[in-house]
């Protein structure tokens, strides 16, 4: 099976990035919904030239957090 790892991050001023850690495909969108179609199109538009072939597509949220101690 062919699947696709995105990395996803939050951006600090809203919004979210995905980039594709296998291929060199990358999208953001302003909400989740938003990505999510944006990382299904830039898939399609990337292998556009190649014959259709079903691809799972998996969206790995990475949360970076700063924790200040006492």
């Amino acid at each position: 099976m062919n699947e696709l790892v995105f990395e996803v991050t939050q951006e600090e001023d809203g919004g979210y990035y995905a980039e594709c850690l296998s291929e060199n495909i990358f999208t953001q969108g302003d909400t989740w919904d938003a990505m999510r179609q944006n990382v299904q199109e830039a898939v399609r538009a990337y292998f556009f030239d190649q014959p259709a072939v079903s691809r799972r597509i998996r969206l790995h949220l990475v949360r970076d957090e700063v924790l200040a101690s006492a």
